[in-house]
């Protein structure tokens, strides 16, 4: 058995069985072995009454005191009981779980695990887990990794086919040279693997964690620079003439470009025009003016003879901005075509579309992933944009990249990285910075409040919806959760229905939803017939909706900076003054312990994070400040840069060691550049592997 074997290799794992798991992503034993956990749970000492308060995750031991019932209310089965603990009585409620009746004796002592909610004057116990309070002594003193499961799959069917997975593979074969593992100070591989999901403690699980980082970094690192080297030596045929077409539409603009701008308009120009092939990351924060600059290109290749691409990741974002390409091209002196071509397009439609592209009939072409569909053939395709890059993997950029000769790849990026971990993370490209905003775009006006100003906010939004405007109200979930206290969209909207007047017309969107019918919403929200917009963060990269004034953000705590600044970046985009409302879900404002706390309690840290928001908006001073705040090493803690599928890297709060390991990757190459010596032979193997691999997936 290897890492390429496949689940029914092991014992009580059937078709059925495999089949569960395949939804998760996993079919091979190697896929099983790197499905990390998602965070630790650690089991603390059991609290007395008096100790507990309301939202905690908190364990209490005692006994049971009377009969545990099981009532219905509509589709809910609750089973109830109570159990005394030093300091008093407390309530305990499970959802949907009548079968416990039967399990629970009255009488015997349990531990119990689970939320606490305030109730009256006193608290209750929602949905705990159950335990022998000898075992759980046990478990004080361990770790216990938590997946992300779908359904039918649970955490001891993971735990199990892991046990006999490690059990069969024996020690993991190691790819990394003995020198790099002596000079980052690393762990084997085999004990890596292990222990990422059975650590004996922190401690153990820190140590894994840091090799397995290491590699996610050091392998995208070495797959980059060997990109950016293979690039650098492709020259093309002829060079682009600065030609005259993209200052005409310079001078017919109704504003003047920023200094930053015409800085980088000028680098891109410049590459433009040279010989080798230019391979340009533009990253400005929100609004900062990035989409004139792609038109910019788009022209100057049109000019030039060539035809242009711009790839966006949504249907509605790629209409409009067709729209405005057109509307700019409008009163331009010279022609340029532009064709849109998205997948939710009529066929015919279609067809019409790649028969101009293939003529070469259209200059220009605006869309989302259909461009890089098969039956699309470019007659001299040059020049490749695509907006928002982290939606893009590397490998989705060469594919559009091979429907030209080596064309120009400009990437387009509004998420905020410090400039020396952009230069890594974007090792195959030269570095843009779009570091001014214009002078007519009005700061977003931001406020960080708790649950008890919702009914100001909620009359704050109804006035500015009388007064003509839109607003954005954001909720982590899509349905109501027994495990997760947080709000959702679909009651939330319904809620807001009871609360406003009946003209105001309320719109839910989510990632559930059919791709046609996100577009439906977001083009009734965009022509003005959906007054509030209840979503989930599936409108981080929206359209530019100019009359949307308001954006507030439920359980503002549970999203990581760059996707809160990300969401605020969807108001301010007209004339009048916008605002935005982080909204705290934690009652106290203590929220969840989680990770990256930096030693703080999780009050603090909170509290300190979304000050940065309220403080500034601007997205580079933002991820600068939560740098600084949070630091490397957050362990069990949610992701939040967003940035990079890695499975456990970050690279914000992992950014030490991502920078180690680019200065690895620096030296490794200078020394051996195709990776030819013998000690390096494993390692080549397992980057050939590691690239294809990312070239199956849309990000890396």
């Amino acid at each position: 058995m290897d890492e390429q074997s496949l689940l029914t290799c092991l014992k009580g794992i059937g078709e059925k069985k495999a089949a569960v798991f395949e939804k998760a992503g996993i079919t091979t034993i190697g896929d099983l072995i790197g499905y990390y956990p998602r965070d630790y749970e650690t089991f603390e000492a059991p609290l007395d009454y008096p100790e507990l308060t309301d939202g905690r995750i908190a364990a209490v031991c005692g006994f049971i005191e009377g009969s545990v019932s099981v009532r219905y209310v509509k589709s809910f089965k609750i089973t109830s009981t109570k159990i005394r603990l030093p300091g008093g009585l407390l309530s305990v409620v499970w959802y949907n779980m009548p079968f416990l009746r039967s399990q629970i004796r009255p009488g015997a002592q349990y531990v119990l695990r689970g939320r606490v909610r305030a109730k009256g004057k006193g608290f209750i116990l929602e949905q705990p887990g159950i335990y022998d309070p000898a075992r759980y002594d046990e478990l004080m003193q361990s770790l216990l990794p938590v997946y992300p499961l779908v359904k039918g799959l649970t955490e001891n069917a993971l735990r199990g086919a892991l046990t006999q997975a490690f059990a069969a593979l024996g020690p993991a074969r190691e790819y990394l040279p003995d020198s790099i593992r002596k000079r980052a100070n690393l762990a084997s591989l085999s004990f890596a693997t292990e222990k990422i999901h059975f650590p004996a403690d922190k401690e153990e699980m820190g140590i894994a964690r840091r090799r397995l980082i290491f590699d996610e970094f050091f392998l995208f690192i070495l797959q980059l620079r060997l990109l950016r080297e293979s690039r650098q030596m492709v020259l093309r045929d002829h060079s682009f003439a600065a030609g005259t077409h993209a200052d005409a539409a310079i001078a017919s603009l109704p504003y003047a470009l920023t200094g930053a701008q015409q800085r980088v308009w000028e680098q891109i120009r410049q590459d433009l025009c040279g010989r080798q092939v230019m391979a340009r990351l533009v990253q400005g924060d929100v609004g900062s003016g990035k989409t004139i600059l792609a038109f910019l290109a788009l022209i100057l290749t049109a000019e030039n003879g060539a035809q242009g691409a711009l790839m966006v990741p949504t249907e509605v974002l790629a209409r409009q901005h067709y729209e405005a390409f057109t509307s700019l091209m409008k009163d331009q002196p010279f022609a340029c075509e532009a064709v849109l071509l998205t997948g939710s397009m009529k066929e015919k439609e279609k067809r019409e579309a790649r028969r101009k592209i293939a003529e070469g009939e259209a200059q220009v072409i605006i869309g989302t992933h259909a461009l890089i569909q098969e039956k699309v053939e470019y007659k001299n395709l040059a020049l490749v944009v695509t907006d928002e890059q982290h939606r893009f993997g590397v490998r989705q950029r060469e594919t559009l990249g091979v429907k030209g000769e080596d064309p120009h790849v400009l990437v387009m990026s509004a998420t905020p990285i410090p400039r020396t971990l952009a230069v890594i993370l974007y090792g195959d490209l030269d570095v843009s910075v779009l570091d001014e905003m214009p002078a007519r775009r009005l700061p977003i006006k931001s406020a960080v409040v708790d649950r008890s100003w919702r009914p100001n906010a909620a009359r704050f939004i109804l006035g500015q919806i009388r007064e003509g405007h839109q607003a954005y109200i954001i909720c982590p979930m899509v349905e109501e959760s027994e495990a997760i206290d947080a709000e959702n969209v679909t009651d939330y909207a319904e809620k807001l229905r009871g609360q406003f007047p009946a003209d105001v017309t309320i719109g839910v969107l989510h990632g559930r939803m059919k791709p046609q019918e996100k577009n439906e919403v977001m083009e009734r929200f965009l022509s003005g017939e959906i007054k509030v917009l209840v979503s989930t963060t599936v409108v981080e990269v929206g359209v530019n909706v100019p009359n949307a004034t308001v954006m507030m953000i439920e359980n503002a705590e549970r999203f990581g900076l760059a996707q809160l600044h990300q969401l605020r970046g969807r108001v301010g985009r007209g004339s009048a003054q916008s605002y935005c409302i982080f909204m705290r879900g934690d009652r106290d404002g203590a929220g969840e312990q989680r990770g990256g706390d930096g030693g703080k309690d999780g009050k603090d840290m909170t509290g300190d994070r979304l000050q940065i928001l309220r403080d500034t908006t601007d997205g580079f001073e933002i991820a600068r400040r939560d740098l600084a705040l949070r630091g490397p090493g957050d362990l069990f803690g949610v992701r939040q840069s967003g940035i990079m599928q890695f499975k456990l890297a970050d690279p914000f709060e992992d950014h030490e060691i991502m920078q180690y390991a680019g200065e690895c990757a620096g030296a490794l190459l200078q020394q051996d550049s195709t990776l030819e010596r013998e000690e390096n032979a494993p390692l080549k193997q397992k980057l050939l592997l590691y690239m294809a691999n990312c070239s199956k997936n849309i990000n890396i």
